[in-house]
């Protein structure tokens, strides 16, 4: 027995053993189990602290409001640009039109207004389809709500991780809890992107259809709402069929939610998709040269030029748009014309009518501004009668005959020539895009507000503003500043200044200067207002001399045109200036004497309409108080007091001869009260005009950017004028013409039939005699000076001898358009 004991001791013992070693691997089982789940306790706790450590607080939305575009308005509220990085226009929920809500939910989230910041049955649905999509090759669904998107947009980034879409589902939560579902989905619709360069749905109604949100159709609307997933994707002109099947997916979608009937579902699936070619700054389109001035200007305002492009600000500008559009045209045709009157230069490019000649010919554009103008390509020449073909459609013609033989008489026309033409009538207009550049600028005398601005033929071409940017020689516009100079100390209009040869001392190479008159014919006495009429060179550099070029300089100055030398050259225009600064410095003519800054930016308001900068910072004390019987309150005039109001009247009269009979006759027939100055420089390189009324300023320049010659006879009255009479025709409608404001103090007096003013005291210096038998009503200038000279012979007035004798007058003879000089 003893031996079974035994064994059944050592089976206890070794059942012991074991129950000891299984009570001692649970306890390390547990340890490691407990060491695991405290590990991955303090991993989990270590990765929240750092996924929730950079998570934004959703509370920063509740006054959050995305960037949007600093929009730029006309004078008459016509939107004439943006500047932005992010187009985009925001608009409130209440703004908001139910059909375009109910489009995005059908797309995005129909369950939107039921949840709370996460669809978990939508992700059930998306996790389900991504199963055959990711067996078929589609892209993959997300189910993310409009919450989650809003939080990934506006706090989060786009990378693709678990950890970006932890904190998206976060972020929702604590967005439902922060805001209310209308503000939740107002974020959203105003900043998405929609493709097109829009940011929000505003902007990409705008871009897309031209239109403002509540004219949208609920076609439209579908559209936008299939764009979020992609916009690239259902890009309408280069993926048209897959963006109309996106589109009516989406009204399908409407349908089904009840927001659409089937009747409005099939009506709207059946309109085409048709959408703008590309997305518009604004519609209105001839501002290009305007807006990017005041955008510089703007940019450069210290008050709010850093937050431009996003501050969202409403900025009314000074533009006419009347004007401006009248303003683009007269430049436009003035440089055609030029270049009509130099000939043909030939086409553009070449084509063997190979297949695919009609993509590579549109690639090449006509200027933006002739809307109208195509590529061709000439098919056949048999003498004027030319036939081409054009390369957008395929359709076929004869050139006008006219212009073909205008053509061939300059250079051949040849089979497999690319062309611009215009269709007219049956027929086509050859075109050819102006090598000759210039500008035109309209200015308010009495405010300096720059009613319209063209600083080029055409902005795409050439971004370049010869408005504000070129600084030519104006050649003779800049006499009527000499003469004022003159009439500030002792002349008068009536004042005799000597037409006759002068040299000075010191000219090129150290050779004697010897400026000259253009015919080279010298006229004796003549009054200042004969010398400024016809723009004598002679008598302005005798003038000059005599005044002093010191007192001309300064003068320029203060009225606006900065930076010129005391040189005698410089009284006939050798100095430089932009078209901008001689117009305003003519303002003062025009307003009785007061020096206006120009300025394209009235005021500009911040996006909650407080207003952040004014141009007009005068004071009215008085104007908010009631009426009470008094007179009205008056701000005093903007400007300061450059030259004596009487000398503003004289100048006024006598550029307004300038006009009548002088050397912009051809202007003449816009009426009287018109004024102006013609302007040639050396070899004909610039021409100009300055012209006013005692309401609008304007002055034109003509020059090729290389500063060669325009051409012989290309003076400021042919090349010029004819662009200010156009501008003017439209101009003069608007504000018409009338006198020229008559000093309190001046004195008047009728000298050789043309009444002057004078101020008191220099009126003795007026002739003693008057013409005798002076007709009434208009008159032949060269009647009045025969009849001036003859009473100046009959009352034996005596003049200074000239160096050399003159010429007798000759009636009969036709003045020139123009003097010019070898000056410079």
């Amino acid at each position: 027995m003893a031996p079974t004991r035994a064994k059944a001791g050592f089976r206890d013992a070794s059942s012991e053993y074991e129950v000891k070693i299984a009570e001692r691997w649970f306890v390390w089982a547990g340890m490691v189990l407990l060491g695991g789940i405290a590990l991955a306790g303090l991993v989990v706790a270590v990765y929240a602290a750092w996924l929730f450590h950079d998570l934004p607080d959703a509370s920063e939305l509740a006054d959050y409001t995305p960037p949007t575009a600093t929009r730029v308005y006309a004078g008459d509220g016509t939107l004439i640009g943006e500047f932005s990085d992010e187009r985009r226009i925001f608009v409130s929920y209440d703004q908001i039109p139910a059909t375009v809500v109910h489009a995005f939910l059908a797309a995005e989230d129909s369950n939107f207004f039921q949840h709370g910041g996460i669809d978990v049955g939508g992700i059930g649905r998306a996790s389900i389809k991504n199963v055959f999509n990711l067996a078929s090759g589609r892209r993959l669904e997300g189910g993310s709500t409009i919450t989650q998107q809003v939080a990934k947009n506006v706090l989060l980034t786009n990378e693709s991780s678990l950890n970006r879409k932890l904190k998206e589902a976060i972020l929702a939560s604590r967005l439902e809890a922060s805001l209310s579902k209308e503000r939740i989905l107002e974020l959203y619709l105003n900043e998405i992107f929609l493709g097109y360069r829009s940011y929000g749905i505003a902007s990409a109604a705008y871009n897309y259809f031209g239109k403002s949100l509540n004219q949208l159709t609920p076609d439209e609307a579908a559209f936008l709402a299939s764009l979020p997933k992609g916009p690239n994707n259902y890009h309408p002109k280069r993926h048209p069929e897959a963006a109309l099947g996106r589109r009516n997916w989406v009204l399908g979608e409407m349908g089904q939610s009840g927001w659409l009937t089937p009747a409005q579902v099939a009506e709207a699936r059946a309109r085409p998709l048709t959408t703008q070619d590309a997305p518009k700054r604004a519609e209105y389109q001839d501002a290009d040269f305007f807006v990017e001035e005041a955008r510089r200007q703007a940019a450069a305002n210290p008050k709010f030029g850093e937050q431009l492009r996003a501050g969202g600000f409403y900025m009314r500008t000074t533009l006419d748009p009347t004007l401006q559009t009248a303003a683009r045209e007269a430049l436009m045709q003035g440089l055609e014309n030029y270049d009509r009157r130099h000939g043909w230069r030939g086409g553009w490019g070449t084509t063997d009518f190979a297949d695919g000649w009609q993509a590579a010919a549109l690639k090449e554009q006509a200027p933006p501004e002739r809307r109208t103008w195509e590529a061709a390509a000439i098919e056949s020449v048999s003498g004027a009668s030319v036939r081409i073909i054009t390369a957008k459609g395929n359709e076929t013609g004869n050139l006008i005959p006219g212009d073909a033989a205008w053509a061939n008489a300059n250079r051949q026309l040849r089979r497999g020539e690319l062309i611009f033409v215009e269709k007219k009538g049956s027929q086509f207009a050859l075109k050819q895009v102006p090598r000759v550049n210039g500008a035109l600028v309209a200015v308010e005398p009495q405010s300096g507000r720059v009613l319209a601005m063209v600083g080029g033929y055409s902005y795409a071409l050439s971004s370049f503003n010869r408005a504000t940017q070129a600084k030519r020689q104006p050649g003779s516009a800049f006499k009527p500043f000499v003469y004022a100079t003159a009439l500030e100390g002792d002349f008068s209009p009536a004042s005799i200044v000597l037409d006759a040869p002068i040299s000075f001392a010191g000219g090129p190479n150290g050779q004697r200067w010897t400026p000259e008159n253009y015919s080279r014919q010298y006229y004796g006495p003549q009054t200042l207002r004969r010398g400024l009429e016809l723009s004598r060179n002679v008598m302005t550099v005798r003038l000059a001399s005599t005044v002093g070029m010191n007192k001309i300089v300064a003068l320029s100055d203060k009225m606006g045109i900065p930076g010129l030398t005391p040189n005698l050259s410089v009284s006939l225009g050798a100095g430089e200036v932009t078209p901008l600064e001689i117009t305003t410095a003519y303002a003062a003519f025009a307003n009785g004497g007061r020096r206006v800054n120009p300025y394209l930016i009235d005021y500009v308001q911040d996006r909650h309409g407080e207003t952040i900068f004014r141009a007009d910072d005068r004071t009215c004390r008085e104007c908010g108080r009631g009426f009470s019987g008094q007179e009205s309150p008056r701000l005093q005039p903007r400007g300061t007091q450059v030259i004596d109001p009487i000398t503003a009247y004289q100048m006024s009269s006598m550029l307004e001869g300038v006009v009548q009979r002088g050397t912009a006759a051809s202007a003449r027939g816009l009426g009287r009260w018109v004024a102006g100055k013609t302007g040639t420089t050396n070899e004909y390189r610039s021409a100009w005009f300055v012209g006013f009324t005692t309401d609008i300023v304007v002055g034109v320049f003509i020059g090729f950017d290389d500063n060669r010659s325009l051409g012989s006879g290309e003076a400021g009255a042919s090349a010029a004028v004819p662009v200010f009479t156009q501008f003017m025709q439209t101009a003069l409608k608007e504000r018409p013409a009338r006198p020229f404001v008559r000093p309190k103090n001046a004195i008047f007096r009728v000298v050789n039939g043309i009444e002057e003013a004078f101020r008191p005291g220099t009126e003795r210096q007026a002739p003693a005699v008057e013409a005798p038998a002076t007709p009434v009503g208009p008159q032949n200038y060269n009647d009045v000076i025969r009849r001036e000279q003859e009473a100046r012979t009959n009352a034996g007035a005596s003049a200074p001898p000239p160096t050399q004798a003159a010429p007798p007058p000759i009636p009969q003879r036709r003045e020139p358009a123009e003097d010019l000089s070898g000056l410079y």
